[in-house]
């Protein structure tokens, strides 16, 4: 796998494989039930491979992770009844995606103070930026799109 465009390239260069690298994917159906769902697979599927991830770092990656499936479940369940999350972990970055079959490509807006809602893909931005990492949105071939946000990881606390 290289990069696809979908942000740092997490696997290693020059070939060497760590333990931990890899590729997962799962889909789920667009319902609440999921948003627990995918963030318990997330959490057991980076604890089963030994991903040397801080702590902080994994509550923010489920955070991202049950906001996005939240989006999806929300906003394009109506389009897309399953939804696709993949992980993606080489030796340096950790990549989290959530794909769905509806067309609209949200934007991060300022949050209007006065809503109780609305703030996700802000607070997505806000961890993988605070993180030292990146995120963005983008369409499918298929005509959805596929959100993402690429971390950082930070073997041995460094």
């Amino acid at each position: 796998m290289g990069n696809d465009g979908r942000g740092p390239d997490p696997l290693p260069r020059g070939g060497g494989r760590v333990p931990y690298e890899g590729v997962w994917r799962f889909t789920a159906p667009a319902v609440d039930a999921s948003v627990p769902q995918a963030r318990h697979a997330v959490r057991d599927l980076l604890a089963r491979q030994g991903v040397p991830a801080p702590d902080e770092l994994v509550q923010g990656l489920l955070l991202i992770v049950s906001e996005l499936v939240t989006n999806a479940v929300r906003h394009a369940a109506l389009l897309s009844p399953t939804l696709a999350v993949e992980v993606a972990v080489g030796a340096e970055w950790v990549r989290v995606s959530v794909e769905d079959n509806h067309p609209y490509r949200p934007t991060a807006l300022f949050a209007d103070h006065g809503q109780t809602g609305g703030r996700g893909l802000l607070l997505v931005r806000e961890i993988a930026q605070e993180a030292g990492g990146t995120c963005d949105v983008e369409h499918t071939a298929g005509g959805g799109k596929v959100i993402w946000a690429a971390l950082p990881l930070k073997p041995d606390g460094t």
